[in-house]
């Protein structure tokens, strides 16, 4: 990863220790992906889903923590199944778990069998057309990778409706349909007493059960605590592996993972009625000491975490203590009101916390009025990222694409697809 200190070239002349300062020196802050903590959580889902097998979401490269060294520590854990969004992002996911299950959330479309069938994943199909394509490509390539089929219960984003479900029910059921996995999504599952979750609960149980053999699932995060009718025979959480609180109404059952530092790039003093930052929206009340930190919105720390004349915003620790955002957020810099700390506790240099030390994703997603998947999947990529935990082997490698590919199964021919697709086979 071209962001990890540990890639820098290191000088045989320094210990250990001096390498890895010097090396994240030269970046302005350091994202550090807690890999044991993300097992601990998914062994918890894994323990709370019991008897239903456990997956992992890793789409978006895994919420923004990485998906090839999160997959590659949850699979050594014992997870077997993974989802993400897209192709491509199979593609990095393969390399890292030559032998896992990978589905694909973003659906099949005509020409992307080859690369489903060369990277060995599956299509989650939520669309007649999409089946009737799949059915093309298999039928001529003789490709039996399997895939997923997407029923729509009350999302209304994608999947079929129960309508179109219920029609190719005799067809899945006459057997040799490639159809591994069922699923839905739910829409409010982190509100426990909301009644969308039991009619989606009802709507799903009936049509899943026509699907003679075939495994279901339904619960994301969330929906592993809504209790055991929820979870099937496979759940799907994603976020709550990555320490956001998938039970928002009660306390956060998921260990934190990611830890955010940002350095300290000089101090200054202004005087009480002079203003900080863009716009001149906050101004000093008493003489006051800043901090200026090398992180901004750039990085995924939202502008909207500022504060102004009226307003508090965000907070961060500076040598153990909470102190406030001083003035707007700009693109590359915060300046922080250190003038509580003891003199001299903060210098050019330093190092300071925005999440971490009991600031939470969620609490951050807060102040920037979103929510903790967006926080996570927003941070930047000029951070120094240290991995830690997860056996991981340094320095982190990618494998070739071609040694991996040559794991799978050996890709079918390429085909030509027909213009459009011909009617489903009874």
């Amino acid at each position: 990863m071209a962001s990890d200190p540990k890639m820098i070239p290191q000088s045989g002349l320094l210990s250990a220790e001096a390498n890895q300062a010097a090396a994240l020196a030269a970046y302005g802050g350091v994202l550090t992906v807690d890999l044991d903590a993300i097992i601990a959580n998914w062994r918890k889902l894994e323990k709370t889903a019991v008897p239903a097998e456990c997956s992992a979401v890793i789409k978006a490269d895994a919420y923004g923590c990485g998906a090839e060294q999160v997959s590659r520590a949850l699979n050594k854990a014992g997870c077997k199944t993974f989802f993400v969004a897209t192709i491509e992002e199979a593609r990095k996911v393969r390399a890292a778990v030559p032998e896992a299950t990978i589905y694909v959330l973003g659906g099949y479309f005509q020409n992307t069998g080859e690369h489903y069938a060369s990277s060995n994943c599956r299509p989650v199909i939520g669309d007649l057309n999409e089946l009737a394509e799949w059915d093309v490509f298999c039928r001529r390539t003789g490709w039996s990778g399997g895939a997923a089929i997407h029923i729509d219960t009350g999302m209304n984003r994608l999947g079929l409706t129960l309508a179109e479900a219920q029609a190719i029910i005799p067809r899945i059921n006459a057997g040799d349909h490639g159809i591994t996995l069922v699923m839905s999504h739910l829409v409010s599952a982190e509100q426990l007493n909301s009644q969308v979750n039991a009619k989606q609960l009802a709507a799903f149980r009936g049509i899943a059960s026509e699907f003679s053999g075939v495994p279901a699932a339904l619960a994301n995060s969330s929906g592993i605590f809504l209790g055991a009718h929820f979870q099937f025979d496979l759940v799907r959480p994603g976020a709550a592996l990555y320490g956001v609180n998938p039970t928002p109404e009660s306390d956060n059952p998921m260990q934190p993972v990611v830890d955010l530092k940002a350095r300290i790039v000089q101090i200054r003093n202004v005087e009480r009625g002079e203003s900080v930052g863009y716009g001149g929206t906050w101004t000093a009340r008493r003489p006051t000491k800043l901090a200026i930190i090398a992180v901004g919105y750039a990085d995924g720390y939202f502008r909207a975490a500022s504060s102004n004349d009226g307003t508090r915003g965000a907070e961060v620790i500076v040598a153990g203590k909470r102190c406030p955002v001083a003035g707007r957020v700009s693109m590359d810099l915060i300046a922080i009101d250190i003038t509580d700390l003891p003199p001299n506790a903060a210098r050019r240099g330093h190092m300071v916390t925005l999440i971490g030390e009991g600031i939470t994703v969620d609490e951050l997603a807060h102040h920037f009025g979103t929510i903790g998947y967006e926080v996570l999947t927003s941070l930047g990529r000029r951070y120094a990222r240290i991995y830690k935990g997860g056996n991981v082997v340094e320095p982190l490698t990618k494998p070739a694409p071609a040694q991996a590919v040559e794991q799978q199964p050996p890709a079918p021919p390429p085909v030509e697809q027909p213009a459009s697709p011909p009617p489903l086979p009874g």
